[in-house]
């Protein structure tokens, strides 16, 4: 006769929702694509220029490397580039011994986080996240055995997050609030009188703020987009209290193989992260830090990539503007488009099927709170291919958006 089954597994992750592309596949299986029409995905945020020839210069150049084990701290020069990046782009100094740490990537930190800084034995421990939003913060928050509260994006304020919508007893149990600036899908940048309400608000109910800057190097306008950093700098925070920045490499110099990126903030919580991450076994290869290095060292490739991406916008939202309702973002390389009939999923097919071009519906990439979808009605477009496919797919998508209304 058997003996008792202990096998059981982890029941928090019953409590996790699909990812929205594994969704998309599921609701796009049945479709066979127009074999009149090459495929083109504007679906997946994954960067697709070309990785400087400097960077893999560099990984080739440290591959002696990988006969050592690494420090999780990183080596000093690597968190002294994190410092001087720091101080370059936004002004601020920092001690790169205690107040950074190298990641492997944004993605792997902002869910490790919240497995450290998350108490679930407290009653009612909560998650605060903007909606729509990167699912990584939710998923975080369920394993670490927290709820999620979310506040939705406000059109009227460029897709901004309405935090008045999170309510002073909700708040109250908050242990992480979750931001994104510029935003994941909005595009949507956090002015500093945002960071004053939400540092008031840390201050008030002792939740720490895990602020992602993933696309803090794509943008549009004459200034670049302030950092959480900064904003604390500028309000007088200088310890950065209850604070910590995440950013990547991966979409500022186009190495999202590489999985190398770092965290910066409040000394007492990296301290902690610190621990987590040597038991959580996530040290960064030395061969992988040396090529992180050279790329935090220059700026000319960024100002490329950047260049880059502006043209594709300045000859993508004029067209995709004369059909769709979308506004061009304050940064980052997503356009949130509003498709006619509010259908975004039924869009997405049709598009698909039709003309062969993937594009994310934005119902996925949201929860339903306060009575609605925020993502719904809308689709997110990756402009992340070169420039002459993505002009491909914008007139494909011209085309089939007329074509509903013939």
């Amino acid at each position: 006769m058997p003996g008792r089954d202990n096998r059981r597994m982890n029941p928090l992750l019953q409590r996790l929702h699909p990812y929205p592309f594994e969704r998309l596949r599921e609701l796009t299986r049945d479709i066979v694509p127009s074999p009149d029409h090459p495929p083109i995905s504007l679906g997946i945020g994954e960067p697709r220029h070309p990785t400087p020839d400097f960077i893999r210069r560099a990984l080739v150049d440290a591959l002696p490397g990988l006969a050592s084990y690494p420090a999780t701290a990183g080596a000093p020069a690597l968190r002294e580039a994190f410092a001087g990046w720091l101080q370059r782009r936004y002004g601020v100094t920092v001690d790169p011994h205690t107040q950074t740490l190298p990641v492997l990537g944004s993605r792997e930190a902002l869910f490790a986080f919240a497995q450290v800084v998350i108490d679930p034995t407290r009653p009612g421990a909560t998650v605060v996240c903007p909606n729509p939003f990167y699912q990584i913060y939710e998923g975080a928050a369920l394993l670490a055995g927290a709820c999620t509260a979310f506040a939705n994006s406000d059109p009227a304020r460029n897709f901004a997050a309405d935090w008045g919508q999170i309510d002073d007893a909700t708040w109250a149990r908050t242990q992480l609030l979750y931001v994104c600036s510029p935003g994941n899908p909005t595009g949507a940048v956090m002015p500093l009188a945002e960071w004053r309400r939400l540092f008031e608000l840390s201050d008030r109910h002792g939740f720490v703020i895990a602020s992602d800057e993933c696309y803090s190097e794509i943008w549009f306008g004459d200034e670049a987009p302030l950092g959480s950093l900064q904003a604390a700098k500028a309000l007088g925070r200088d310890d950065f209290r209850n604070l910590v920045a995440f950013t990547s490499l991966s979409k500022r110099s186009n190495v999202p193989g590489l999985r190398s990126g770092f965290v910066a903030g409040d000394a007492r919580l990296l301290k902690a992260f610190a621990l987590y991450r040597t038991y959580h076994g996530s040290a960064m290869s030395p061969t992988v830090q040396q090529a992180s290095l050279a790329a935090w060292g220059d700026e000319a490739h960024v100002q490329a990539n950047r260049a880059l991406y502006r043209e594709k916008f300045a000859s993508v939202a004029p067209l995709l503007a004369e059909v769709l309702d979308v506004r061009m973002p304050d940064a980052g390389f997503y356009l949130w488009a509003a498709v006619p009939g509010g259908d975004d999923i039924g869009f997405a097919r049709g598009l698909l099927a039709q003309y062969n071009v993937a594009v994310l519906p934005g119902s996925l990439l949201a929860r339903e709170a306060h009575g609605v979808n925020p993502g719904r009605g809308r689709i997110r477009l990756a402009l992340v291919a070169e420039p002459d496919e993505c002009l491909a797919a914008t007139r494909r998508i011209h085309a089939y958006t007329r074509g509903l209304d013939a």
